[in-house]
């Protein structure tokens, strides 16, 4: 999503790249190596057995109730961190359990905010955790990659501000007052994803163009501009798409909450939670959550610097990987071929694939948890970025399926990045909980062919079920699902801006590729929620035939859909085949269908 362009539809907003020094504390786990000085030197090979625990390294930063000067080192990454979209810095923030009075943390790009305790209400800030949009003049669409999860708040105003865009997660949190989704100005949001959350007040999402909550309770909900998605949430609206535009699911069909760190007296945990299905409503508000923990002398914590040689050692001795903030280039695919292996990052830990390889594969196994990193394209083509599961892949993973959580990737603006394919997901029963698959369309490197990718998401697998996906601006399918029963709740899209002409995005007879193709032979499949902006700024008068394509069948349905042209840059036909009035072409508003077939 991008605000930038002087003809944007977005109405006028009202209203440094460094890296922290060696000052910054780094907590260190008493009798535990350091996670560098376990591992093997470049070029030498696999000499001894890697050790799990260590040293977090020097942008995980810890606090404690008795900490001084929380305030101060808070605001110092913040100033770093503010506007530096494409930058090279990544921070995790961690409160140990207690009460933290006066903060106002405010998080910037790359930077994550965590409470250490079981339960959120552990953690308390009697403060905020604010994400505004002073940096873009009071415009929230760029507001990406930077997450809150497990803290309490009970915010100065009575209202915390949580003006985000894509891939920015909110998980697990309590704030005991209401939630504001908007910028001070009220300029425009496009976000994005609450999940395990309780909010006793009422959530205001203002200008926010989309969002979508899943497994939570609130204590109401304001209004809606385009496409609010709920399921499992308690006090959620009712049902009314499209006036306004709720759609509304009593339960989540199947959930399970992303692995989160914990302290257990003085030893760190990472604590996976149990599976639900029907779900509805927070996982924590009874006690201990179910699920299960492991101990950090379980995980290989990584540090930037560890090779893709490393990192599969740790996992081929049995150890989970825990990737603290940095980058990480990978000159082959890590490799996740145990069954229930976590991979779970801090501080948004970046993968760069070096020399066209894949950067990540996960096996046709059980229970394999990513969660909460990001991989970011290379120069040369990789074919794709992150395989779930080997083409072929059939196994039956529905008592303990894998799952992807707050895994995103990019191509382009960060420099030149190329792909075929973002993500290709083979494995059956994967759980895709909350992911933004972008293809940047602002930012260095940034062109129809020098950040080509083909295609976001492609889903071969059966019984894939998606919560919350965000795929946008890839030269063709954005996502193209082949395996029978999937289901995706909540979809948000915009096709690609760039393209330079008709010829570019014509598919055979079809004008354009369709956002969310579903393959010709899929007998099974349904989706709730699901919009597909369009804006050609490089040339206004593309036609696009549909933002949906489907086969026309009875087990082959869609709730609730809308296709949007922004400001008149470009044109949707029809919303889905050949059904749905065509967007005007003028005037930015939405074109729906409430049930198809």
């Amino acid at each position: 999503m991008t605000p930038d362009s002087p003809s944007s539809p977005r109405p006028p907003a009202l209203g440094r790249r460094t890296v922290l020094g060696a000052a910054a504390a780094a907590p260190v786990l008493a009798g535990l190596p350091s996670a560098a000085a376990a591992a093997p030197a470049a070029g030498r090979g696999r000499p001894h057995r890697l050790k799990g625990g260590g040293d977090l390294g020097p942008n995980v930063i810890v606090f404690d109730p008795s900490t001084p000067g929380i305030q101060a080192k808070l605001d110092e990454v913040f100033a770093r961190q503010e506007s530096a979209q494409f930058g090279t810095g990544r921070y995790q923030f961690l409160f140990k359990p207690g009460a933290y009075h006066g903060l106002n943390a405010q998080i910037g790009f790359y930077t994550s905010v965590s409470g250490l305790g079981l339960s959120p209400d552990d953690t308390t800030i009697n403060g905020d955790v604010t994400v505004d949009a002073g940096w873009f003049d009071g415009n929230a669409t760029q507001n990406f990659w930077r997450s809150a999860e497990n803290l309490a708040i009970v915010p100065v105003s009575g209202t915390n501000r949580w003006a985000v865009a894509q891939a920015a997660p909110f998980r697990r949190m309590h704030v005991r007052g209401g939630l504001n989704l908007a910028p001070s100005g009220y300029g425009w949001a496009s976000g994005g994803y609450i999940a395990d959350s309780r909010v006793d007040g009422t959530v205001g999402p203002y200008s926010q163009q989309q969002w979508y909550t899943r497994d939570s309770s609130v204590g109401g909900w304001t209004n809606a501009v385009w496409n609010m998605v709920f399921s499992g949430v308690e006090g959620a609206p009712a049902q009314s798409f499209p006036d306004p535009p709720y759609t509304t699911l009593g339960t989540t069909p199947i959930s399970r909450e992303k692995p989160f760190l914990y302290l257990e007296g003085d030893q760190y945990r990472v604590f996976l939670p149990a599976l639900r299905t029907d779900a509805r409503g927070v996982t924590w508000g009874n006690g201990t959550p179910r699920g299960t923990s492991l101990p950090l002398d379980r995980f290989y914590v990584a540090r930037p610097g560890d090779s893709a040689a490393t990192l599969n050692q740790a996992l081929d001795q049995g150890l989970n990987l825990l990737l603290t903030p940095g980058i990480y280039h990978v000159d082959q695919p890590v490799r996740v071929n145990r069954p229930n292996t976590v991979v779970l990052g801090l501080g948004y830990a970046t993968l760069i694939p070096d020399n066209g390889v894949t950067a990540l594969r996960v096996a046709d196994v059980d229970g394999v948890r990513l969660a909460a990193f990001l991989i970011d394209a290379g120069p040369v083509n990789s074919r794709t970025l992150l395989e779930i599961g080997p083409n072929g892949a059939g196994r039956n993973h529905s008592a303990n399926p894998i799952t992807v959580q707050d895994v995103f990737i990019r191509i382009g603006g960060a420099g030149p990045g190329k792909a075929t394919t973002s993500m290709v997901v083979n494995a059956r029963h994967t759980l895709i909980d909350h992911t933004w698959v972008w293809r940047a369309d602002h930012g260095d490197g940034v062109g129809w062919e020098t950040n080509r990718c083909d295609y976001g998401v492609v889903v071969n697998g059966h019984d894939v079920l998606a919560t919350g996906l965000f795929v946008e601006h890839f030269n063709k399918y954005d996502v193209q699902w082949n395996g029978e029963r999937g289901r995706t709740v909540f979809f948000q899209n915009e096709k690609a801006y760039d393209a330079p002409d008709q010829a570019s995005v014509q598919n055979g007879s079809i004008k354009g590729y369709a956002a969310y193709k579903v393959g010709d032979h899929v007998t099974t499949h349904e989706g709730w929620g699901m919009g597909s902006y369009c804006y050609y700024n490089v040339n206004p008068s593309i036609v696009q035939h549909h933002g949906f394509a489907a086969p026309v069948r009875p087990g082959v349905r869609f709730h609730d859909l809308l296709v949007v042209s922004l400001s008149g840059h470009g044109q949707y036909e029809c919303v889905i085949n050949d059904t749905g009035a065509p967007t005007s072409g003028t005037d930015t508003v939405p074109s729906t269908v409430v049930s198809y077939p």
